[in-house]
């Protein structure tokens, strides 16, 4: 459950612009997660957001990620390994099949690490479907990605 709603979390901040614990309290009540302001305010500090200037001038809660975020890779690996259930490619493209529900969060926290082989990401409820600059990267990915899987 805790997987589960860290994942939610990375989605709802990385879709809105959220300024306040009550806010995100509030998503994640609509999302269907009955949780406290305590638990929301544990799982900021575990996942370690950030306050971070939006373009319209506000704070919002972010992963601050690039190079100030060397902890990103540890959530996308996290997630990765808990939620994803095959990776497979077709010349410079991924397609990654995630447990319903939790491609939208794997995605979030992949594009939060900028990969240079990517062009773009686009997920769904389960899957994950990204393109590569090559076919030679997108071989290279899906075996590594491949490894991360559970068996």
């Amino acid at each position: 459950m805790k997987t589960r709603r860290h994942a939610k979390i990375l989605e709802l901040i990385s879709e809105h612009d959220l300024e306040t614990q009550d806010e995100l309290l509030q998503y994640l009540r609509e999302a269907g997660f009955d949780v406290t302001q305590a638990t929301v305010s544990r799982d900021i500090k575990e996942l370690r957001l950030v306050k971070t200037l939006s373009a319209s001038g506000r704070y919002k809660y972010s992963t601050g990620s690039g190079e100030s975020a060397p902890d990103m890779s540890s959530k996308f690996y996290a997630l990765f390994t808990d939620s994803a259930l095959a990776v497979d490619s077709a010349q410079n493209m991924l397609v990654i099949k995630c447990m319903n529900g939790m491609a939208q969060a794997v995605c979030a926290s992949m594009d939060a690490m900028y990969w240079k082989d990517f062009v773009g990401t686009l997920a769904g409820e389960d899957t994950i479907f990204v393109v590569c600059r090559t076919e030679a990267a997108a071989r290279e990915t899906q075996e590594a990605l491949r490894k991360l899987l559970r068996v």
